[in-house]
């Protein structure tokens, strides 16, 4: 339907207006299609096609308590006063009514999936734009790459503040741009040899698949001046397929630093989307993630960046060497 009402606006030259509440994440509705196109224009990943969109929502933290309730409700309401609130109170405080629900429908809230790792409450409170990584700052950086259909992504993590960002993300295009796309090999290399010249780089862990050669050579230039080094062959490669148990234990220490809110990120909405799709993996271990399916375009490759950088300075942190900062000067007796 929502394709032959397009199709007819077309034909008219005219516009169509689509109202709706929350969608529910992993339905694949038009609202949720909507949204994601929405998102891609504003990441610069899709062009402006001059479609509008507003969405008043409630702030993720929002406690579904009467006190805040009766202060939100009708700042999210706008001019549909016959809600009333005292009435949609009563359905929030039901207790047979799941609080996602309620969350969706009265604060407009998009609430994650049951299976997803975390959901915008968690990982927006997180925001703060006043950080800025400066150069000469202390960082670790970690890599997850790929080659054709997955992303890949370069972020650097501070370590005075675990402040996070993305130094670089390669993504396959949508359409027929991205037919026989393959990431930008070199693009990449200069970013992290940019990286290495920009920051006091102390660890650097790089999930090894599809990316060994180059790997090696940054190991081979960058290794003996880190820090911490990765528990692999090499300083820098640290293989997610060997452990099981390792990316278990990696991803519920995210996850804690994460929910504790230690944590900050610069608002950076290609990170944000990697990490709300991430989905709850369960082993003997414990906690681990993945994507939706093994062929979804839904991406997770920042998020296994960020672990991986996490994970360098946990690694840092417990038994990290102290490394003497090269002067250019030497001594001659």
């Amino acid at each position: 339907m929502y394709a032959t009402i397009d199709g007819n606006a077309t034909k008219r030259d005219s516009r169509y207006l689509a109202i709706t509440n929350a969608f529910l994440p992993g339905e694949d509705s038009v609202a949720e299609k909507m949204r994601d196109a929405y998102e891609k224009i504003l990441e610069g990943r899709a062009a402006d096609v001059g479609f509008m969109y507003d969405s008043i929502e409630a702030h993720p933290a929002t406690p579904l308590t009467p006190e805040a309730i009766r202060i939100v409700l009708p700042k999210i309401r706008g001019d549909a006063t016959w809600l009333r609130v005292e009435t949609i109170l009563q359905s929030i405080l039901d207790t047979t009514i799941a609080p996602s629900r309620s969350r969706r429908m009265w604060l407009n809230q998009i609430v994650a999936s049951e299976d997803a790792l975390f959901g915008p409450a968690e990982w927006d409170v997180l925001r703060d734009e006043a950080k800025v990584l400066q150069p000469g700052d202390e960082v670790v950086l970690g890599f997850d790459g790929g080659l054709r259909d997955d992303s890949t992504c370069l972020l650097a993590l501070r370590v005075s503040d675990m402040h996070a960002v993305i130094l670089g993300l390669w993504e396959k295009p949508d359409g027929p741009q991205g037919k026989d796309w393959e990431v930008p090999r070199d693009q990449v290399d200069s970013a992290v040899h940019e990286a290495f010249a920009t920051f006091t780089v102390q660890g650097f862990y790089a999930d090894v698949a599809l990316w060994e050669s180059r790997i090696s050579e940054w190991s081979a230039a960058y290794g003996e001046g880190l820090a911490v080094k990765a528990p692999g062959k090499d300083a820098i490669g640290w293989d997610m397929r060997t452990s099981l148990k390792a990316s278990t234990m990696a991803n519920e220490r995210l996850m804690r630093s994460i929910l504790d809110r230690k944590i900050s990120h610069d608002g950076d909405r290609k990170l944000r989307r990697h990490v709300l799709n991430t989905r709850r993996r369960t082993n003997n271990y414990g906690v681990s993630f993945g994507k939706e399916t093994r062929e979804s375009p839904r991406k997770v490759d920042a998020y296994a960046a960020l672990m991986l950088a996490h994970e360098a300075l946990f690694d840092l942190r417990a038994r990290g060497r102290k490394v003497r900062k090269r002067t250019g000067r030497g001594y001659f007796l």
